[in-house]
């Protein structure tokens, strides 16, 4: 597949991003390429950080450093003062691009180094933080990127993709429907969400787009009826992020959203599985098939392959698969283990339940925290829960449930009589603890190490 100036050169004379001057853009990305290479005096080219808050020069900016073979990382221009200290640590970048100020000062580094061009076969270092705050990067490759998208086209059998995206182009779940459309020929729309969901969205056919969200932003705008009604009407919805609890789902599927809830992650360059919309619709809420360029198998803790329905750790191979956290690569690249579980049912689909080092033993009992979530969602009287195991003398662990009210009236009692039918005694929260917000990234991740410094038993 072509490189990015390359693919460039190709669309010149395109409008395929929506909203903006694309000659202007392509003038944008050449320009900055040529800042960046204009003097050749140096044996290798800068590690870059790009921390652009316009999302228009964030992407003339990832396009001309990769181009120029630069290792990039890519940054969030909201981390606080805290979190760009650890990332300068990590990354010490030589050049950045973007945000400029006090909190990214790094030392001796300059705002352009001068370098001999490369050949672009840079790193490029995603930004993941996963449930536990600290910050780190996947080093995936343009190759791997590539992989994923060839994966995406042949699974939904597209020729070329449009995308209409509301998720920040720093993680991946926005870069790569940049790279879908950027790379495939097709349109794209970058909005942020809040316009969306205000009634402020750019004037497109939806049936011709894919758009993706995380589950709170679809609970959101299926609050709205003009809302539901414009999404109802997109050629796909990719749901992922975090779990989706089944009144979401059913909410979805009655408003005849025609969704594909997905299952990846930054280490595998997003989705490896989607649920295609016409099983969403006949009222399936696992995660479909896996894609072309993945294999998905089952294990138990001794190693051994699972059959059919039974749960065990997930372990995936893929061509998408990431090296490495920066600076480290994985010591085994032949496939990736996480920390999730989950089943492949006899269709072949993968089902999602939970995470292992999240899966709460109380009392010898194993509950997983997405059930009890979507349990307490399902009795309205709440607007977000997580629940978490916290460790007890006597249980081992006990189920605890941090939630925002929907309204300031509703009590623990309420919330334990409501749920008395839906789940067995051993997995009902023990402890029930109120907060005004869950600490949750923009991809709806909640922030576990946050949510274990609210813990007092005395108080709940």
């Amino acid at each position: 597949m072509e490189q990015p100036l390359e693919l460039l050169k190709i669309r010149a004379d395109e409008d395929w991003l929506v909203g903006c001057d694309s000659y202007q853009f392509t003038r944008l990305c050449k320009q900055i390429y040529q800042d960046i290479t204009k003097q050749a005096n140096r044996e290798a080219p800068p590690k870059v950080l790009l921390a652009e808050l316009d999302p228009v020069r964030f992407l003339a900016s990832f396009i001309a450093a990769i181009s120029a073979g630069c290792p990039i990382f890519l940054g969030n221009p909201h981390w606080v003062k805290e979190e760009w200290q650890q990332v300068l640590d990590l990354a010490q970048p030589d050049l950045i691009l973007g945000k400029s100020c006090e909190i990214l000062d790094a030392g001796n580094k300059q705002h352009l180094l001068p370098f001999s061009s490369a050949s672009p076969s840079s790193l490029i270092m995603i930004p993941t933080g996963g449930s536990s705050g600290q910050i780190r990067f996947a080093t995936h490759t343009w190759e791997t990127l590539m992989a994923s998208i060839a994966g995406f086209k042949q699974y939904f059998q597209q020729l070329s993709v449009n995308s209409f995206c509301v998720l920040p182009l720093y993680h991946v779940s926005g870069l790569m429907q940049f790279l879908r459309s950027f790379t495939t020929g097709g349109k794209l729309v970058i909005q942020p969400f809040k316009e969306v969901e205000s009634g402020k969205r750019c004037q497109i056919d939806p049936s011709e787009f894919f758009i993706s969200l995380v589950p709170t932003q679809l609970h959101r705008l299926l609050q709205n009826s003009e809302t539901n009604e414009w999404l109802s009407r997109f050629h796909t919805v990719l749901l992922g992020g975090a779990p989706a609890w089944v009144e979401l789902l059913e909410t979805a599927r009655y408003h005849r959203i025609r969704l594909a809830p997905t299952y990846g992650m930054t280490e595998t360059a997003s989705q490896i599985a989607t649920l295609k919309p016409a099983d969403f619709l006949v009222g399936d809420n696992g995660c479909g098939k896996v894609l072309p360029h993945a294999k998905i198998t089952i294990h138990n803790t001794a190693g051994e392959i699972l059959d059919a329905n039974q749960i065990g750790i997930i372990r995936i191979q893929a061509d998408s698969l990431a090296l490495g956290y920066y600076p480290e690569s994985f010591v085994n690249r032949q496939y990736f283990q996480g920390d999730d579980l989950g089943f492949l049912d006899g269709r072949g689909y993968i089902n999602i339940v939970g995470r292992s080092s999240q899966k709460i033993i109380t009392g010898g009992e194993n509950v997983y925290p997405s059930e009890v979530e979507a349990a307490i969602q399902s009795t309205h009287l709440v607007s977000d829960v997580c629940v978490i195991g916290f460790s007890d003398l006597h249980w081992g662990q006990v189920v605890t449930a941090f939630y925002v009210p929907q309204h300031p009236e509703v009590s623990t009692a309420a919330l334990q009589a409501a749920i008395e039918d839906k789940l067995s005694t051993f997995k009902r929260p023990k402890y029930w603890i109120p907060v005004e917000k869950l600490p949750r990234n923009p991809q709806g991740k909640v922030n576990l190490a946050q949510l274990q410094k609210l813990f007092n038993p005395q108080s709940s």
